[in-house]
């Protein structure tokens, strides 16, 4: 029994396969690089809202009564 298409006409579909394969591969690049860039950002907002913080703390702007109670003290939250 031979192949299901004769070889010399098998060739497209099998390039049409790859480009098929290969714009998969590049959308889902695209979408991991636009996460990747989001998470970055967001950890960038979080490193520059903790040095504000602590810059605050620092200064004493900040009031005793907003930081979180010790563990184990039986504060209520």
């Amino acid at each position: 029994m031979g192949p299901a298409l004769p070889l010399g006409d098998a060739g497209p579909y099998v390039a049409a396969a790859y480009l098929v394969f290969l714009a998969l591969v590049l959308v889902y690049v695209a979408i991991m690089a636009a996460k990747l860039s989001r998470i970055q950002r967001e950890i960038g907002e979080l490193a520059e809202l903790v040095e504000r913080r602590g810059t605050e703390r620092d200064r004493g702007d900040v009031d005793d009564v907003t930081a979180p109670a010790p563990a184990g003290s039986g504060a209520p939250r």
